[in-house]
C-alpha cells in the first residue's frame, strides 16, 4: 500500500490535466463555431490550432512540474498548500473556457485570466525553493497566460 501511495501521483496528475483539458475543450466547442465567430478579434489572434498545440504543451509541462514537486516536496512545509494551488489553477483554467465560450462574459473571462496568471506566478515562486526545474517548467504557461490575458482584454475592449 505504501508503494502505491508513493507513486500514485504519476497516475493522478496526468488524469487531472486530461480532465481539465477535456472540460476546457468541451466548453470551447460550445461557442467556437457560433458565438466566437461573431465577435471582433484583433488581427494577431492566433488560430485555434496554434492555441490547441500551445495548451497541450502547457498541460504536459505543468503535469511534469506537479509530479516533480510531489517527488521533492512531499512532507515539507506548505506541501498541501502548493498541491491546492495546482488544483485551483487547473480548475480556474477550465472555468475560463466556460465563462468565455458558454457564458459569453468577456470581461469576466479577462478577470479569470488575471487570476490564472496570478496563480501561475504564485506557483513558480512557491516551487522555486523545492525544485527550480519544476518552477521553470511553468515559464511557458506564464508567458502564454500573459499574452492570453492581454488578448482577452483587447477582445473585451473591441466588443
Amino acid at each position: 500500500m505504501k508503494y502505491i501511495l508513493k507513486y500514485i501521483h504519476y497516475i493522478l496528475v496526468p488524469i487531472f490535466y486530461i480532465a481539465i483539458a477535456k472540460a476546457g475543450a468541451s466548453f470551447t466547442m460550445q461557442g467556437i463555431s457560433s458565438w466566437y465567430l461573431t465577435i471582433t478579434k484583433p488581427p494577431y489572434t492566433p488560430p485555434g490550432t496554434v492555441i490547441s498545440i500551445l495548451w497541450t504543451i502547457i498541460y504536459i509541462l505543468t503535469a511534469i512540474s506537479f509530479i516533480l514537486f510531489v517527488n521533492k516536496g512531499r512532507g515539507k512545509k506548505y506541501f498541501w498548500h502548493i498541491i491546492g494551488l495546482f488544483l485551483v489553477n487547473g480548475i480556474i483554467n477550465a472555468f475560463w473556457s466556460y465563462i468565455f465560450f458558454v457564458y459569453h462574459k468577456i470581461f469576466l473571462a479577462f478577470l479569470n485570466a488575471v487570476l490564472i496568471w496570478i496563480s501561475v506566478a504564485l506557483l513558480m515562486v512557491a516551487l522555486w525553493r523545492h525544485s527550480i526545474i519544476a518552477s521553470l517548467l511553468l515559464a511557458p504557461y506564464l508567458v502564454w497566460t500573459s499574452f492570453a490575458t492581454y488578448l482577452a482584454f483587447i477582445i473585451y475592449r473591441l466588443n
